[in-house]
């Protein structure tokens, strides 16, 4: 399980803690934690890609990409773009992907997740 928001990094690192994801009783590892800035460029974004003769979006660095999502729980400061690099990444990586979103911004990563919750 995975925390995006919007909210700043103390605070999703808090409601984290409160609810499960984070650990209470070690210190948090380098990725564990991390703003959407310093994911997206770590990634390298979004790039297009021919498969099977169509173009799609794949994530910029696949490798930097698989270091950050075995570790990463929480990603705060994190924008609409953030979110669907991450979605898309993990898809591409044979998860499967629910999403949960409150607003319009969430539609994208929404409609691109196997399940997309809107509240």
């Amino acid at each position: 399980m995975r925390m995006v928001t919007g909210d700043n990094i103390l605070t999703a690192t808090a409601i984290a803690k409160e609810c499960g994801i984070l650990p209470t009783n070690r210190e948090i590892g380098e990725w564990e934690v991390v703003e959407g800035k310093k994911f997206r460029e770590f990634v390298g974004g979004l790039k297009d890609e021919q498969v099977d003769g169509k173009t799609v979006k794949v994530v910029g660095n696949k490798e930097n990409f698989a270091k950050v999502s075995r570790e990463m729980k929480v990603m705060a400061r994190a924008s609409p773009e953030d979110k669907y690099i991450l979605v898309t990444g993990l898809i591409a990586e044979g998860n499967v992907i629910a999403v949960t979103g409150d607003g319009t911004n969430d539609a994208p990563a929404l409609k691109k997740a196997d399940v997309g919750f809107a509240m």
